[in-house]
């Protein structure tokens, strides 16, 4: 579960779901400043991210932890 001050990054599946795999949002990665509960299931983060042009509030459900990103080759 994402926290905050946590480092994260966009899904594989969000960004594949989505179109934009290949792109700027791919290697974007940024820190949870503020999470929000809207509901039971529906948690958004707040994130600052390393890149401009991005939104900063995100569904945590599109979201991956840094560390977890595995390494390809």
């Amino acid at each position: 579960m994402i926290q905050i001050h946590d480092k994260v990054a966009f899904s594989k599946q969000w960004l594949r779901n989505t179109g934009q795999y290949i792109g700027e949002l791919s290697y974007a990665r940024g820190e949870v400043t503020e999470l929000i509960t809207l509901g039971s299931e529906l948690i958004i983060a707040v994130i600052t991210w390393d890149r401009d042009h991005i939104p900063t509030r995100v569904n945590t459900k599109n979201l991956i932890l840094v560390k977890q990103i595995p390494y390809e080759d």
